[in-house]
Protein backbone atom coordinates (compact mmCIF):
# COMPACT_ATOMS: atom_id res chain seq x y z
CA UNK A 1 0.00 0.00 0.00
CA UNK A 2 1.27 3.44 -1.00
CA UNK A 3 0.93 6.87 0.62
CA UNK A 4 -1.51 7.66 -1.82
CA UNK A 5 -3.55 4.60 -0.67
CA UNK A 6 -3.21 5.23 2.71
CA UNK A 7 -4.54 8.71 2.35
CA UNK A 8 -7.62 7.90 0.67
CA UNK A 9 -8.10 5.38 3.34
CA UNK A 10 -7.88 8.16 6.06
CA UNK A 11 -9.91 10.23 4.04
CA UNK A 12 -13.11 8.01 3.51
CA UNK A 13 -13.07 7.05 6.99
CA UNK A 14 -13.27 10.34 8.16
CA UNK A 15 -9.89 10.91 9.84
CA UNK A 16 -9.21 14.03 8.34
CA UNK A 17 -12.43 16.01 9.70
CA UNK A 18 -12.37 14.75 13.23
CA UNK A 19 -10.34 14.39 16.49
CA UNK A 20 -9.84 11.49 18.52
CA UNK A 21 -11.95 12.45 21.91
CA UNK A 22 -12.95 10.28 24.39
CA UNK A 23 -12.49 6.92 22.62
CA UNK A 24 -14.43 8.28 19.47
CA UNK A 25 -13.73 9.94 15.93
CA UNK A 26 -15.18 13.30 16.72
CA UNK A 27 -16.21 16.11 14.71
CA UNK A 28 -14.96 19.90 15.86
CA UNK A 29 -16.55 22.54 17.34
CA UNK A 30 -15.70 25.06 14.68
CA UNK A 31 -15.23 24.69 10.52
CA UNK A 32 -11.45 25.46 10.71
CA UNK A 33 -9.20 23.64 7.83
CA UNK A 34 -5.30 23.54 7.33
CA UNK A 35 -4.31 22.40 3.86
CA UNK A 36 -1.28 19.55 4.19
CA UNK A 37 1.41 20.03 1.68
CA UNK A 38 3.59 17.35 -0.10
CA UNK A 39 7.14 18.62 0.30
CA UNK A 40 8.54 17.03 -2.79
CA UNK A 41 5.95 18.52 -4.82
CA UNK A 42 4.63 21.92 -3.18
CA UNK A 43 1.38 20.37 -4.00
CA UNK A 44 -1.44 19.87 -1.33
CA UNK A 45 -2.45 16.76 -0.71
CA UNK A 46 -5.49 16.96 1.76
CA UNK A 47 -6.89 19.77 3.96
CA UNK A 48 -7.48 18.64 8.14
CA UNK A 49 -10.00 19.91 10.73
CA UNK A 50 -8.20 22.42 13.31
CA UNK A 51 -9.16 22.98 16.68
CA UNK A 52 -9.99 25.98 19.08
CA UNK A 53 -10.70 26.01 22.65
CA UNK A 54 -13.62 24.17 22.86
CA UNK A 55 -12.24 20.81 21.38
CA UNK A 56 -9.56 21.19 24.01
CA UNK A 57 -12.13 21.67 27.16
CA UNK A 58 -13.78 18.58 25.64
CA UNK A 59 -10.80 16.79 25.09
CA UNK A 60 -9.31 17.73 28.65
CA UNK A 61 -12.49 16.85 30.05
CA UNK A 62 -12.40 12.98 28.38
CA UNK A 63 -9.20 12.81 29.91
CA UNK A 64 -9.73 13.90 33.20
CA UNK A 65 -12.80 11.65 33.73
CA UNK A 66 -10.54 8.94 32.56
CA UNK A 67 -7.88 9.74 34.94
CA UNK A 68 -8.87 8.11 38.26
CA UNK A 69 -9.77 4.50 36.66
CA UNK A 70 -6.37 4.48 34.75
CA UNK A 71 -4.29 6.39 37.26
CA UNK A 72 -5.42 3.75 39.72
CA UNK A 73 -5.12 0.72 37.15
CA UNK A 74 -2.03 -2.12 38.14
CA UNK A 75 1.37 -1.11 36.47
CA UNK A 76 1.69 -3.90 34.67
CA UNK A 77 -1.52 -3.81 33.32
CA UNK A 78 -0.63 -0.28 31.41
CA UNK A 79 2.26 -1.85 30.38
CA UNK A 80 -0.16 -5.24 28.94
CA UNK A 81 -1.61 -2.66 26.69
CA UNK A 82 1.25 -0.68 25.49
CA UNK A 83 2.35 -3.84 24.84
CA UNK A 84 0.09 -4.19 22.14
CA UNK A 85 0.40 -0.81 21.12
CA UNK A 86 4.03 -1.77 20.27
CA UNK A 87 3.32 -4.48 18.37
CA UNK A 88 0.57 -2.32 16.42
CA UNK A 89 3.42 0.38 15.33
CA UNK A 90 5.71 -2.47 14.33
CA UNK A 91 2.95 -4.09 12.49
CA UNK A 92 1.92 -1.08 10.48
CA UNK A 93 5.88 -0.20 10.07
CA UNK A 94 4.88 0.25 6.65
CA UNK A 95 1.91 2.47 6.72
CA UNK A 96 3.70 4.62 9.40
CA UNK A 97 6.69 5.20 6.82
CA UNK A 98 4.74 6.04 3.59
CA UNK A 99 2.65 8.75 5.49
CA UNK A 100 5.98 10.10 7.73
CA UNK A 101 7.82 10.69 3.83
CA UNK A 102 4.51 11.94 2.26
CA UNK A 103 3.91 14.85 5.00
CA UNK A 104 7.61 15.78 6.02
CA UNK A 105 9.49 14.97 3.33
CA UNK A 106 11.72 11.97 4.72
CA UNK A 107 13.07 9.65 2.53
CA UNK A 108 11.52 6.22 2.45
CA UNK A 109 14.45 4.66 3.75
CA UNK A 110 14.99 6.62 6.49
CA UNK A 111 11.53 6.80 7.51
CA UNK A 112 11.36 3.03 7.27
CA UNK A 113 15.11 2.38 9.12
CA UNK A 114 14.75 5.38 11.86
CA UNK A 115 11.50 7.49 11.95
CA UNK A 116 9.44 4.51 13.07
CA UNK A 117 11.77 2.17 14.17
CA UNK A 118 13.11 4.54 16.79
CA UNK A 119 9.36 5.27 17.68
CA UNK A 120 8.42 1.89 18.31
CA UNK A 121 11.32 2.09 20.74
CA UNK A 122 9.96 4.75 23.45
CA UNK A 123 6.77 2.69 23.57
CA UNK A 124 8.84 -0.05 24.24
CA UNK A 125 10.94 1.15 27.06
CA UNK A 126 7.58 2.66 28.39
CA UNK A 127 5.96 -0.37 28.45
CA UNK A 128 9.27 -2.66 30.40
CA UNK A 129 9.53 0.50 32.87
CA UNK A 130 5.49 0.36 33.39
CA UNK A 131 5.95 -3.17 34.99
CA UNK A 132 9.95 -2.66 36.62
CA UNK A 133 9.84 0.86 37.69
CA UNK A 134 9.38 0.76 41.83
CA UNK A 135 6.28 3.63 41.75
CA UNK A 136 6.83 2.81 46.33
CA UNK A 137 9.69 2.79 48.13
CA UNK A 138 10.51 2.98 51.68
CA UNK A 139 13.33 5.08 53.87
CA UNK A 140 13.12 4.88 57.41
CA UNK A 141 9.70 4.28 57.38
CA UNK A 142 8.28 6.68 55.32
CA UNK A 143 6.71 5.49 52.41
CA UNK A 144 7.96 7.66 48.84
CA UNK A 145 5.43 7.40 46.54
CA UNK A 146 5.61 7.88 42.75
CA UNK A 147 2.30 8.65 41.38
CA UNK A 148 1.24 10.40 38.07
CA UNK A 149 0.68 13.83 37.79
CA UNK A 150 -2.78 14.01 35.96
CA UNK A 151 -3.88 15.36 32.41
CA UNK A 152 -1.13 16.01 30.35
CA UNK A 153 -1.01 18.14 27.34
CA UNK A 154 1.57 16.93 24.96
CA UNK A 155 2.31 19.09 22.18
CA UNK A 156 4.44 17.67 19.39
CA UNK A 157 6.54 19.25 16.10
CA UNK A 158 6.38 18.59 12.82
CA UNK A 159 10.53 17.24 11.85
CA UNK A 160 9.85 13.54 13.78
CA UNK A 161 5.93 13.33 13.82
CA UNK A 162 5.79 9.88 15.41
CA UNK A 163 9.10 9.65 17.11
CA UNK A 164 8.51 12.57 18.89
CA UNK A 165 4.51 11.47 19.76
CA UNK A 166 5.90 8.47 21.45
CA UNK A 167 8.21 9.49 23.26
CA UNK A 168 5.66 11.84 25.22
CA UNK A 169 2.72 9.73 25.35
CA UNK A 170 4.45 6.21 25.99
CA UNK A 171 6.33 7.58 29.43
CA UNK A 172 2.97 9.11 30.30
CA UNK A 173 0.72 6.26 29.77
CA UNK A 174 2.98 4.21 31.91
CA UNK A 175 3.21 7.16 34.65
CA UNK A 176 -0.73 6.69 34.40
CA UNK A 177 -1.35 9.73 32.93
CA UNK A 178 -3.87 11.14 30.93
CA UNK A 179 -3.60 12.85 27.91
CA UNK A 180 -4.29 15.67 25.25
CA UNK A 181 -2.16 15.09 22.27
CA UNK A 182 -2.04 18.50 20.06
CA UNK A 183 0.54 17.11 16.99
CA UNK A 184 1.59 19.64 14.50
CA UNK A 185 -0.57 20.23 11.46
CA UNK A 186 1.82 20.30 9.37
CA UNK A 187 2.68 16.31 9.95
CA UNK A 188 -0.60 15.42 10.70
CA UNK A 189 -0.48 11.93 9.01
CA UNK A 190 0.98 9.48 11.51
CA UNK A 191 -0.48 11.16 14.44
CA UNK A 192 -3.72 9.87 13.20
CA UNK A 193 -2.18 6.55 12.58
CA UNK A 194 -0.85 6.57 15.73
CA UNK A 195 -4.60 7.48 17.71
CA UNK A 196 -5.86 4.61 15.50
CA UNK A 197 -3.40 2.11 16.76
CA UNK A 198 -4.68 3.35 20.44
CA UNK A 199 -7.63 2.71 20.13
CA UNK A 200 -7.11 -1.18 18.47
CA UNK A 201 -4.98 -1.61 21.14
CA UNK A 202 -7.70 -1.29 23.80
CA UNK A 203 -6.26 1.39 25.54
CA UNK A 204 -9.45 2.71 27.40
CA UNK A 205 -11.44 5.76 26.15
CA UNK A 206 -10.91 8.96 27.83
CA UNK A 207 -6.51 8.05 28.46
CA UNK A 208 -5.30 9.44 24.89
CA UNK A 209 -7.15 12.33 23.06
CA UNK A 210 -5.95 13.95 19.73
CA UNK A 211 -6.95 17.01 18.91
CA UNK A 212 -5.22 19.37 15.95
CA UNK A 213 -5.22 22.56 15.77
CA UNK A 214 -2.25 25.49 15.47
CA UNK A 215 -0.26 26.58 18.35
CA UNK A 216 -1.84 29.94 19.38
CA UNK A 217 -4.92 28.53 19.45
CA UNK A 218 -5.07 24.88 20.62
CA UNK A 219 -1.37 24.91 22.17
CA UNK A 220 -2.01 28.29 23.84
CA UNK A 221 -5.48 26.34 25.22
CA UNK A 222 -3.88 23.20 26.32
CA UNK A 223 -1.19 24.94 28.27
CA UNK A 224 -3.66 27.16 30.09
CA UNK A 225 -6.20 24.85 31.23
CA UNK A 226 -7.03 24.73 34.37
CA UNK A 227 -7.68 21.08 34.81
CA UNK A 228 -4.00 20.42 32.46
CA UNK A 229 -1.68 19.57 35.38
CA UNK A 230 1.54 19.31 32.87
CA UNK A 231 2.45 20.13 29.95
CA UNK A 232 5.19 18.78 27.47
CA UNK A 233 6.42 20.64 24.22
CA UNK A 234 9.05 19.81 21.82
CA UNK A 235 9.36 22.79 20.14
CA UNK A 236 11.27 26.03 18.85
CA UNK A 237 12.22 28.27 22.01
CA UNK A 238 10.03 30.92 20.95
CA UNK A 239 7.50 28.24 20.91
CA UNK A 240 8.74 26.81 24.62
CA UNK A 241 8.45 30.82 26.19
CA UNK A 242 4.89 31.19 24.92
CA UNK A 243 3.73 27.96 26.38
CA UNK A 244 5.43 28.50 30.22
CA UNK A 245 3.87 31.93 29.79
CA UNK A 246 0.73 30.69 29.36
CA UNK A 247 0.82 27.79 31.91
CA UNK A 248 2.19 29.93 34.43
CA UNK A 249 -1.21 31.35 36.02
CA UNK A 250 -2.37 27.63 36.79
CA UNK A 251 1.21 26.86 38.60
CA UNK A 252 1.59 23.37 36.20
CA UNK A 253 4.63 22.05 35.10
CA UNK A 254 6.33 22.64 31.79
CA UNK A 255 8.65 20.25 30.34
CA UNK A 256 10.51 21.85 27.58
CA UNK A 257 12.69 20.16 24.54
CA UNK A 258 13.52 23.11 22.65
CA UNK A 259 16.30 25.01 20.20
CA UNK A 260 19.93 23.78 19.64
CA UNK A 261 23.00 24.33 18.00
CA UNK A 262 25.27 21.48 19.00
CA UNK A 263 28.40 21.50 18.41
CA UNK A 264 30.79 18.75 17.71
CA UNK A 265 34.56 18.43 18.73
CA UNK A 266 37.17 17.09 16.65
CA UNK A 267 40.20 16.70 19.21
CA UNK A 268 43.66 16.81 17.65
CA UNK A 269 44.30 13.26 18.24
CA UNK A 270 41.18 11.89 16.08
CA UNK A 271 41.23 10.23 12.88
CA UNK A 272 39.39 12.07 10.46
CA UNK A 273 38.62 9.61 7.85
CA UNK A 274 35.99 7.91 10.74
CA UNK A 275 35.09 11.25 12.91
CA UNK A 276 34.44 13.95 9.65
CA UNK A 277 32.03 11.79 7.37
CA UNK A 278 30.28 10.58 10.84
CA UNK A 279 29.87 14.34 12.20
CA UNK A 280 28.92 15.02 8.58
CA UNK A 281 25.76 12.68 8.69
CA UNK A 282 24.50 13.44 12.17
CA UNK A 283 24.59 16.99 11.25
CA UNK A 284 22.41 16.64 8.35
CA UNK A 285 20.19 13.74 9.43
CA UNK A 286 16.70 14.37 9.01
CA UNK A 287 17.82 16.62 6.28
CA UNK A 288 19.26 18.60 9.28
CA UNK A 289 15.75 18.97 11.03
CA UNK A 290 17.02 17.26 13.97
CA UNK A 291 17.16 19.38 17.38
CA UNK A 292 20.35 18.12 18.48
CA UNK A 293 21.85 17.52 15.20
CA UNK A 294 25.55 18.66 15.81
CA UNK A 295 25.89 21.55 12.93
CA UNK A 296 28.85 23.29 14.53
CA UNK A 297 32.17 21.16 13.58
CA UNK A 298 34.68 22.80 16.17
CA UNK A 299 38.52 21.40 14.58
CA UNK A 300 42.04 21.81 15.08
CA UNK A 301 43.13 24.88 13.29
CA UNK A 302 46.04 22.93 11.52
CA UNK A 303 44.29 20.25 10.55
CA UNK A 304 41.54 22.78 8.75
CA UNK A 305 41.88 22.36 4.82
CA UNK A 306 42.19 18.30 5.86
CA UNK A 307 38.69 18.54 7.70
CA UNK A 308 37.40 20.35 4.53
CA UNK A 309 38.24 18.02 1.96
CA UNK A 310 37.03 14.92 3.91
CA UNK A 311 33.61 16.89 4.98
CA UNK A 312 33.08 18.24 1.26
CA UNK A 313 33.41 14.37 0.28
CA UNK A 314 30.95 12.94 2.54
CA UNK A 315 28.57 15.24 1.30
CA UNK A 316 29.22 14.63 -2.48
CA UNK A 317 27.94 10.71 -1.26
CA UNK A 318 24.71 12.50 -0.12
CA UNK A 319 21.34 12.19 -2.96
CA UNK A 320 18.95 14.67 -2.77
CA UNK A 321 15.80 13.81 -4.88
CA UNK A 322 12.82 12.01 -4.44
CA UNK A 323 11.74 11.04 -0.92
CA UNK A 324 10.02 7.58 -2.29
CA UNK A 325 12.93 6.37 -4.00
CA UNK A 326 14.70 4.05 -2.20
CA UNK A 327 18.21 5.88 -3.85
CA UNK A 328 17.49 8.92 -1.73
CA UNK A 329 19.45 9.53 1.02
CA UNK A 330 17.79 13.15 1.90
CA UNK A 331 14.45 14.47 0.14
CA UNK A 332 13.16 17.56 0.91
CA UNK A 333 13.06 20.05 4.22
CA UNK A 334 9.68 19.68 5.60
CA UNK A 335 7.74 22.82 4.89
CA UNK A 336 7.95 26.07 2.51
CA UNK A 337 8.79 28.32 6.02
CA UNK A 338 11.91 26.08 6.67
CA UNK A 339 12.59 26.16 3.13
CA UNK A 340 12.86 30.05 2.96
CA UNK A 341 14.72 30.33 6.63
CA UNK A 342 17.07 27.55 5.04
CA UNK A 343 17.80 30.01 1.79
CA UNK A 344 17.79 33.25 4.37
CA UNK A 345 20.60 31.78 6.95
CA UNK A 346 22.91 30.40 3.70
CA UNK A 347 22.72 34.23 2.72
CA UNK A 348 23.88 35.51 5.70
CA UNK A 349 26.69 33.21 5.69
CA UNK A 350 27.64 34.20 2.54
CA UNK A 351 27.40 38.04 3.71
CA UNK A 352 29.14 37.32 7.21
CA UNK A 353 32.08 36.12 5.15
CA UNK A 354 32.44 32.68 5.70
CA UNK A 355 34.08 30.58 3.15
CA UNK A 356 31.99 28.42 1.45
CA UNK A 357 33.08 24.45 0.82
CA UNK A 358 29.90 22.91 -1.09
CA UNK A 359 26.39 23.70 -1.45
CA UNK A 360 25.02 27.01 -1.54
CA UNK A 361 21.60 28.70 -2.55
CA UNK A 362 19.15 27.00 -4.33
CA UNK A 363 18.16 23.73 -4.76
CA UNK A 364 20.44 20.83 -5.70
CA UNK A 365 20.82 20.82 -9.88
CA UNK A 366 17.47 18.78 -11.49
CA UNK A 367 15.13 19.76 -8.96
CA UNK A 368 13.18 22.79 -10.10
CA UNK A 369 10.31 22.46 -7.35
CA UNK A 370 9.59 21.16 -3.70
CA UNK A 371 11.78 22.40 -0.89
CA UNK A 372 14.63 20.95 -1.43
CA UNK A 373 18.12 22.10 -0.40
CA UNK A 374 21.86 22.28 -1.24
CA UNK A 375 23.96 20.30 1.30
CA UNK A 376 26.44 23.27 2.54
CA UNK A 377 29.67 23.55 4.11
CA UNK A 378 30.72 27.33 5.70
CA UNK A 379 33.88 27.02 6.79
CA UNK A 380 36.69 29.85 8.64
CA UNK A 381 33.66 30.25 10.96
CA UNK A 382 33.88 32.04 14.24
CA UNK A 383 31.30 32.21 16.89
CA UNK A 384 30.14 35.76 16.43
CA UNK A 385 29.02 34.55 12.84
CA UNK A 386 24.66 34.23 13.02
CA UNK A 387 25.06 31.00 11.21
CA UNK A 388 27.40 29.55 14.32
CA UNK A 389 24.78 31.05 16.47
CA UNK A 390 21.35 30.50 15.36
CA UNK A 391 19.56 27.57 14.67
CA UNK A 392 19.16 27.09 11.17
CA UNK A 393 17.32 23.83 11.06
CA UNK A 394 18.54 22.62 7.67
CA UNK A 395 21.22 20.54 5.60
CA UNK A 396 23.72 23.58 6.56
CA UNK A 397 27.11 22.98 8.63
CA UNK A 398 29.34 25.19 10.06
CA UNK A 399 33.55 24.48 10.57
CA UNK A 400 35.26 26.55 13.18
CA UNK A 401 38.98 26.08 14.18
CA UNK A 402 40.29 26.20 17.31
CA UNK A 403 44.04 26.32 18.06
CA UNK A 404 43.89 24.88 21.80
CA UNK A 405 41.74 22.19 23.63
CA UNK A 406 40.64 25.01 26.31
CA UNK A 407 39.44 27.02 23.41
CA UNK A 408 37.11 24.40 21.55
CA UNK A 409 35.48 24.09 24.67
CA UNK A 410 35.03 27.63 25.10
CA UNK A 411 33.59 27.79 21.60
CA UNK A 412 31.40 24.37 22.50
CA UNK A 413 29.80 26.46 25.17
CA UNK A 414 29.19 29.76 23.07
CA UNK A 415 25.83 29.31 22.94
CA UNK A 416 22.17 30.25 24.28
CA UNK A 417 21.52 26.60 23.80
CA UNK A 418 22.95 23.09 25.75
CA UNK A 419 20.93 20.11 24.12
CA UNK A 420 23.69 17.31 22.58
CA UNK A 421 27.18 17.39 21.72
CA UNK A 422 29.60 15.29 20.29
CA UNK A 423 33.51 14.56 21.26
CA UNK A 424 35.44 12.49 18.65
CA UNK A 425 39.08 11.54 19.69
CA UNK A 426 41.15 8.29 20.07
CA UNK A 427 42.24 8.82 23.57
CA UNK A 428 38.84 7.79 25.64
CA UNK A 429 40.20 9.68 28.93
CA UNK A 430 40.62 12.97 26.85
CA UNK A 431 37.77 12.73 25.18
CA UNK A 432 35.95 12.03 28.68
CA UNK A 433 37.39 15.31 30.04
CA UNK A 434 36.13 17.28 27.15
CA UNK A 435 32.64 15.92 27.49
CA UNK A 436 32.29 16.86 31.20
CA UNK A 437 33.38 20.32 30.22
CA UNK A 438 30.44 20.66 28.02
CA UNK A 439 27.44 22.30 29.18
CA UNK A 440 24.25 20.02 27.32
CA UNK A 441 21.80 17.43 28.52
CA UNK A 442 23.29 14.74 26.04
CA UNK A 443 27.16 14.59 24.82
CA UNK A 444 28.19 11.53 22.43
CA UNK A 445 31.76 10.49 22.57
CA UNK A 446 32.84 9.10 19.07
CA UNK A 447 29.58 8.37 17.79
CA UNK A 448 27.67 5.75 19.83
CA UNK A 449 24.33 4.27 18.92
CA UNK A 450 21.63 6.02 19.72
CA UNK A 451 19.81 4.99 23.09
CA UNK A 452 15.97 5.17 24.16
CA UNK A 453 17.28 4.93 27.66
CA UNK A 454 19.92 7.92 27.73
CA UNK A 455 17.70 10.89 29.05
CA UNK A 456 17.39 13.78 26.36
CA UNK A 457 17.40 17.34 27.36
CA UNK A 458 18.57 20.46 27.56
CA UNK A 459 20.47 23.01 29.23
CA UNK A 460 20.17 26.74 29.26
CA UNK A 461 17.63 27.68 26.61
CA UNK A 462 17.15 24.30 25.40
CA UNK A 463 14.64 23.86 28.02
CA UNK A 464 14.12 21.58 31.13
CA UNK A 465 12.93 18.38 31.71
CA UNK A 466 14.17 15.13 30.61
CA UNK A 467 12.73 12.89 28.05
CA UNK A 468 13.65 9.08 26.89
CA UNK A 469 14.31 6.08 29.83
CA UNK A 470 13.67 6.79 33.59
CA UNK A 471 14.16 10.04 33.68
CA UNK A 472 10.97 10.52 31.22
CA UNK A 473 9.14 8.69 33.22
CA UNK A 474 9.08 10.25 36.03
CA UNK A 475 8.51 13.61 34.55
CA UNK A 476 5.30 12.63 34.52
CA UNK A 477 5.17 11.48 38.34
CA UNK A 478 4.86 13.56 41.24
CA UNK A 479 6.75 12.31 44.71
CA UNK A 480 4.64 12.22 47.71
CA UNK A 481 5.76 11.14 51.11
CA UNK A 482 3.58 8.97 53.65
CA UNK A 483 5.48 9.35 57.07
CA UNK A 484 4.44 6.55 59.83
CA UNK A 485 4.03 4.31 56.54
CA UNK A 486 6.34 1.87 57.89
CA UNK A 487 5.86 2.19 61.42
CA UNK A 488 5.44 -0.91 63.70
CA UNK A 489 2.22 -0.12 66.06
CA UNK A 490 -0.26 2.86 65.41
CA UNK A 491 -0.27 5.53 67.92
Amino acid sequence: MNSSDILKRLTEAGRLDRFYIDGQWTLPSGRGRAPVTDPSTEQVVAEIAMGDSQDVAQAVGAARRAFADWSALEPQARGALLDRLHGLILERAEVFAQMISLEMGSSITAARNAQVPVAAEHIRVARDLAGSYAFVTQRDGTAIVREAIGVCGLITPWNWPLYQITAKVGPALAAGCTVVLKPSELSPFSALLFAEAVHDAGIPAGVFNLVSGEGPEVGAALASHPEVDMVSITGSTRAGVLVAQAAAPTVKRVAQELGGKSPNVILPDADLARAVPAGVASGMRNVGQSCSAPTRMIVPRARLAEVERIAAEAVSAIVVGDPRSEQTTHGPLANRAQFRKVQEMIEIGLQEGARLVCGGLGRPQGLESGFYARPTIFSDVHSRMRIAQEEIFGPVLVIVPYDTVEEAVAIANDTIYGLGAHVQGQDLAAARAVARRIRSGQVHINNPAWSPIAPFGGYKQSGNGREYGVEGLQEYLETKAILGYGAAEAV
